[in-house]
């Protein structure tokens, strides 16, 4: 095996903060900062029709971010937590590309992730092509994830499962043939599909675009159980949403996070895969 064939070792598994809508901002990040390794501020909608719908969401008593100029806002947000120490992200949502890659720039200047949604499942959203309509549409999804890798900034996709239509394989090669680095899936109580976005990696000697993805599984995500689980699917990573607000649920995922990045968890994570109790 030549210097160039050798294997690069895998990062070390690691928290996230996810975003929550008109919660995840600069302040949440610093509360959440002890605990987690990044914090993906947002969601923020980008342009006119998302903005829209957006403002028909807090019509309904919804909380979202509407600032008057939400790149600025991005830069604020991003620029509040240049002295601390975690990875930020921003989630953004867009009809439309330009957008994107203008969000995506900010975030590359300042070493942060950009987080295309592809999540959201409002109706308010999915009517104007945003969230997880764009499941369906991976040639749209693709351009956005293109646009903003493009930047050089870290690109990650945020999916949901369970979505009828979609399919969350095709849809994570489509986003890895664009250029996604991140894949953070809301596995939505269906935690196999972790196992399914991951099978194979590794070990049957394809080479696919997303065997290079960073696969971030959220959804339940509250110990060591369930980070046990989330590992023996194959994830890379865990994420967190409405516990970042809470630090003594933080604390005692952070600890799970850790036990795993120092191999405690390896024997649960073999014993909670569904082989070995069938």
């Amino acid at each position: 095996m030549t210097a160039t064939d050798e294997e690069v070792p895998s990062p070390p598994p690691f928290l996230v903060a996810a975003s929550l809508s008109g919660a995840a901002d600069a302040e949440w990040a610093r509360t959440a900062a002890p605990h987690v390794d990044a914090a993906v501020l947002g969601g923020i909608a980008l342009d006119p029709a998302s903005r829209a719908a957006a403002r028909d969401l807090v019509a309904r008593d919804r909380s979202e971010f509407l600032p008057g100029n939400p790149l600025a806002w991005i830069d604020r947000q991003l620029d509040r937590l240049a002295d601390v120490p975690l990875r930020p992200g921003v989630n953004v949502r867009s009809t439309t590309v330009d957008p994107v890659r203008e969000a995506a720039e900010r975030c590359a200047e300042r070493g942060a992730v950009c987080e295309v949604n592809a999540h959201c499942r409002q109706p308010e959203l999915r009517a104007v092509g945003c969230g997880e309509s764009l499941l369906r549409e991976t040639d749209r999804l693709a351009a956005y994830v293109a646009a903003a890798a493009e930047t050089g900034a870290t690109t990650s996709v945020k999916v949901r499962a369970e979505v009828p239509g979609a399919d969350l394989v095709a849809v994570a090669d489509a986003v890895a043939d664009a250029g996604a680095d991140w894949l953070h899936v809301d596995a939505m109580d269906s935690e196999a599909v972790v196992d399914e976005l991951t099978a194979g990696r590794e070990r049957d000697g394809t080479d696919r675009p997303r065997d290079d993805l960073t696969v971030i599984a959220n959804n339940g995500v509250r110990g060591r159980e369930t980070v046990a689980e989330y590992a023996a699917y194959g994830a890379d990573a865990v994420s967190v949403g409405r516990p970042s607000e809470r630090p003594e649920a933080l604390s005692r995922i952070a600890d799970a996070v850790a036990a795993w990045r120092e191999g405690k968890l390896l024997a649960e994570s073999e014993a909670s895969r569904p082989e070995a109790s069938s």
